[in-house]
């Protein structure tokens, strides 16, 4: 297929965003092609101070502000507060996640900014977003998993509320912020205006939770911590193996029947006890004890490959850095090579939406800090000459 341009090319986006979630859902946009200009204060974002490092850089920063270019703005200085509201009557898209208010009393607030740039979408990302009782409380990931209910959902039923490994509060606002500013950019096709996008971390993070919005908002449940099971399945869990662990997946009547065919017991399938889905949640301890008794001699891929064989999902359990080296990751391109200035060959992850006729792998590093300050500068000045010309 002939190779297009990529999605957001000719997007202009101002960044006002640091640490995890504004920055993330900036760098999902780098990738599909937007020039993403990222303001950063004198001393940086927080995030260049956070490691991993690799050298004097942080890993971290680096995989969430890739392709990007850096201006320093000092917010407080006229001169540098003019820069910045002269980028953005060129934008087409502010994105911003300090506390709420800051902005206005900055002069770049959304009325503000759009009264000189009426097709600007103007995103805020914050906590607990721009209304509300909390609007004004700090929030980092770990206190929206806590709020959210996720925590209390995670652990063993025995154990304390667990945070889940990943900063699961921050992504998903990143996700769905540069959902929302897509809708309002398609929008802007038909009206010619712009609209201000409010995400908060806390409302991303309890509208990715489905089941439990379920079982509390239908049936009137408080979920409880499973553990390793699924709270409404069975066998629907990670289960130890001779030397592992695996985790399988059965949701259905004939998922059942295959799962077993392949622990060749029959016998499940006739017992009253385990007809149906909820029953066998119910009784999910016999089938973990018929699970062990069949693994117990066979290693994890052994297992695996048994239950696969039978058209049943099952995995052995990766780490992070197995995910990442695997063949299937590999093949969907979700760690490419970039070049980086002082680090030399970098490997980043990129967006995973794979657009026909869109090639992958070309994310470029991240900045460093004021990097195209002056770049930036020049071609501002350059905007106003063609202006007067």
């Amino acid at each position: 297929m002939e190779k297009t341009s990529q999605p957001l090319q000719g997007v202009k986006v101002l960044d006002f965003t640091r640490v995890l979630a504004g920055p993330y859902a900036t760098a999902l946009m780098a990738d599909l092609g937007a020039e993403v200009i990222k303001v950063e204060s004198p001393t940086g974002d927080e995030y260049r101070q956070v490691g991993p490092f690799k050298g004097s850089e942080s890993a971290l920063f680096q995989t969430v502000n890739r392709g990007k270019r850096s201006i320093v703005l000092d917010l407080k200085n006229p001169e540098d507060l003019e820069v910045a509201r002269a980028l953005a009557a060129q934008s087409d898209v502010l994105v911003e996640n300090f506390r709420p208010g800051v902005m206005a009393k900055l002069g770049l607030d959304a009325p503000t900014l759009q009264a000189d740039n009426p097709g600007l979408v103007y995103a805020s990302i914050s906590g607990f977003g721009q209304s509300g009782p909390n609007a004004t409380r700090p929030a980092y990931d770990i206190i929206v998993q806590a709020m959210s209910g996720l925590m209390d959902q995670t652990g063993e039923p025995d154990g304390p509320p667990t945070m889940i490994g990943e900063s699961l509060g921050d992504v998903s606002g990143g996700l769905f912020a540069a959902w929302g500013i897509m809708v309002a950019l398609f929008e802007r096709t038909r009206t010619g205006r712009g609209r201000v996008v409010d995400l908060a971390m806390f409302d991303a993070l309890l509208s990715m939770m489905p089941t439990a919005g379920a079982r509390v908002l239908v049936g009137g449940e408080t979920p409880q911590r499973t553990g390793n099971r699924h709270a409404l399945s069975a066998p629907f869990g990670v289960y130890p193996a001779g030397g592992g662990h695996f985790a399988v997946a059965v949701l259905n009547d004939p998922l059942f029947a295959r799962f077993c065919k392949a622990l060749e017991r029959p016998d499940l399938l006739e017992d009253p006890r385990l007809a149906g889905d909820e029953a066998r949640r119910r009784n999910e301890p016999l089938l973990e004890a018929a699970i062990i008794a069949w693994a117990e001699e066979l290693s994890a891929s052994e297992a695996v490959q048994r239950l696969w064989d039978a058209g049943v999902p099952a995995s052995e359990i990766y780490s992070a850095k197995e995910a990442f080296a695997s063949n299937q990751a590999r093949a969907r391109g979700l760690a490419v090579r970039a070049q980086h200035a002082n680090l030399g060959e970098l490997q980043l992850p990129e967006q995973p939406v794979h657009f026909s006729g869109v090639e992958r792998g070309q994310v470029r590093p991240a900045p460093g800090l004021d990097e195209h300050g002056a770049e930036i500068r020049r071609e501002l000045d350059d905007t106003k000459k063609g202006a007067r010309a």
